[in-house]
């Protein structure tokens, strides 16, 4: 049976069940920007599920205004491992809370929702029926009831092991539904002007809450690429700008991304995908620069940095320089002078951002970013760090069976001083092993192929040589 204090309600969070590591960042994030103080009873690993105690609706709906991974949210009524707990606690919450169903002739609807496991229309409709005890004195309604009760079978994860019972049977009102629709308006299928390396809008919007994005908060892309971060963060009411050293890429003169289409839209830009989503409003503007070179005021101050820098492996990692000794461009070239460039290497790109952060973040001001690395190497000792920021969160997205990447939270707690600019790191160069690894994994097919095709050849020239003696 529940248990709850006086000053709490008990509630369930329901989470759709896709990266899966980033749940309890989003939350926690959201949690400490609204200020929200709860009381966990059950908190979530991998399953989906988190059930908390919090003062009251107000507060969930918050909550629910934000949060991406979170499908929907009960009042949790009752909860059991077996029907007849589950049943009981509910028995003993209706008998107890008798008060708020007497008179109450709002329409209703029971639901049910289960996990890991399928059931037909019939099956349902047998266990609706088989809470027909409630004193619920409203009409049933299918369509757009007043309350919405919610009743959920969870039997695992493993779809290959289902058992024939439920591991936890839930029971409650529905409260409210998380940000899950954003997903699919801002889907890049339908979106104007996307690239390679555009970020997925789920991801997007996580970061975005994660970095805690408010109204009127400036927020900044200093690797803007296509602006799908910048995006994500004006949903939230964020005014966002970014730089990018791809001329041709903020220009929209690059390739087109889409199988479909052979060039680009004269209208193709950021600026156009701001446009698409009513966001134009919130659009600072985008500037073509080199991130290792000093750009802003140095009194610049932002709320929030999102960005996800380049790898090397599909975008390039460049900064403007040369490998000449003291070169001079003549007045007359001045004018249609292209910069030469060099390698950016990982180890300076992060170490400039760090310090960037520190320099330019508000106090308590966010910076969210993306790092690569081999999971067989990672240690948190790998990750980049900074005397004036604290890594809160650190959440994992696998990419193949070798590589990863980790979307790193960092809050500034302090300004710089003039000894901080060192950055402790431990960085190892992602772009040149990734191509080692998948040379060395070519040569590897290579062998294998050759090892087969001698195989064959040996077995082809036996089969020869026995036919010719018979």
């Amino acid at each position: 049976m529940l248990k709850m204090t006086n000053q709490l309600k008990r509630y369930l969070f329901w989470f759709a069940h896709e990266h899966v590591d980033f749940r309890l960042a989003e939350m926690e994030s959201i949690f400490d920007m609204f200020n929200i103080n709860l009381s966990t009873v059950t908190r979530p690993k991998e399953h989906p599920y988190w059930i908390v105690d919090l003062p009251d609706e107000n507060v969930v709906h918050k909550i629910a205004s934000r949060a991406v991974s979170l499908r929907f949210c009960l009042e949790l009524w009752a909860q059991g491992k077996k029907k007849e707990d589950l049943h009981n606690s509910l028995k003993a919450y209706s008998v107890r809370n008798s008060d708020i169903f007497i008179g109450d002739r709002r329409s209703f609807k029971i639901v049910v929702e289960t996990f890991c496991k399928h059931f037909s229309q019939c099956e349902k409709v047998e266990k609706i029926e088989s809470f027909s005890y409630l004193p619920l004195e409203g009409p049933v309604k299918l369509k757009n009831p007043d309350v919405t009760l919610c009743y959920i079978e969870y039997y695992g994860l493993n779809p290959n092991e289902i058992p024939e019972e439920p591991y936890e049977h839930f029971f409650g009102k529905w409260i409210a539904d998380g940000q899950r629709e954003l997903i699919q308006k801002l889907s890049l299928k339908t979106r104007k002007f996307i690239g390679n390396t555009s970020m997925d809008p789920q991801l997007s919007l996580i970061m975005a809450n994660q970095a805690q994005i408010r109204n009127g908060d400036v927020v900044l892309d200093p690797f803007v690429g296509t602006g799908s971060l910048l995006v994500a963060a004006s949903q939230f009411g964020g005014y966002t700008f970014g730089t990018d050293i791809d001329f041709l890429m903020l220009h929209g003169r690059t390739r087109p991304t889409r199988i479909s289409q052979k060039t680009r839209e004269k209208d193709e830009s950021i600026a156009a995908n701001m446009r698409q989503y009513g966001m134009s409003s919130h659009y600072l503007d985008v500037v073509v620069a080199d991130f290792s070179y000093p750009l802003w005021r140095v009194d610049l101050r932002l709320d929030a940095i999102m960005t996800d820098p380049p790898y090397g492996i599909r975008e390039a990692t460049e900064r403007i320089g040369t490998m000449k000794i003291n070169p001079v461009i003549e007045e007359h070239q001045a004018t249609s002078h292209i910069p030469s460039k060099i390698d950016y290497g990982l180890n300076q790109i992060y170490k400039d951002l760090l310090c960037f952060s520190a320099r330019h973040l508000k106090l308590d001001g966010r910076l969210v970013c993306w790092y690569p690395l081999f999971r067989d190497q990672y240690t948190e000792d790998q990750l980049p760090a900074h005397p004036c920021l604290e890594l809160v969160a650190n959440s994992e997205q696998v990419l193949s069976n070798y590589t990863s990447r980790r979307l790193l939270t960092y809050k500034k707690f302090r300004e710089p001083e003039t000894n901080d600019e060192s950055i402790i790191m431990n960085l190892t160069d992602f772009r040149e092993k990734y191509f080692a690894l998948r040379e060395e994994t070519r040569k590897d097919k290579r062998m294998k192929k050759a090892t087969e095709r001698a195989r064959r050849r040996e077995n082809w020239e036996r089969s020869n040589k026995e036919s010719t003696e018979r």
